[in-house]
């Protein structure tokens, strides 16, 4: 019984050693992780935001953003983000086909959370 609950409390010690550490090492923090159009029309401005915090003791790196299609076109920053500051991704949805969509974005950088994916979400409806 005493060698099972020595085991048992080892385990916690190191689970949350573990967890502290990953709280306290790199991380991109967003606002919002999906962005909703609602309804909007064929031909609109298709352009939405993802801001994100640099929760890292370190300048972050987005290696890599990419869009799941052709439809959506991501920019990104391309310097460092340096710690506790802020960055913004643009997203922007072709809107010329009618009909709802569900896209995703992949985030790639140098946090713990390397691989973040954003959403976008809508319905594009003939002009009225």
């Amino acid at each position: 019984m005493k060698k099972t609950a020595s085991i048992l409390l080892f385990l916690c010690v190191v689970s949350f050693s573990l967890f502290a550490q990953n709280k306290k090492n790199d991380s991109i923090v967003f606002t919002y992780l999906t962005y909703d159009y609602g309804t909007i029309e064929v031909g609109s401005p298709g352009k939405c935001e993802f801001k994100f915090t640099n929760k890292k003791e370190t300048p972050l790196v987005l290696s890599k953003v990419r869009a799941a299609c052709g439809c959506t076109t991501p920019e990104w920053p391309k310097d460092p983000i340096f710690p506790g500051k802020t960055g913004i991704i643009t997203v922007k949805y072709n809107t010329n086909s009618i009909g709802q969509f569900n896209k995703t974005i992949t985030v790639n950088s140098n946090a713990v959370n390397s691989n973040v994916v954003l959403r976008i979400r809508g319905n594009v409806v003939k002009s009225k």
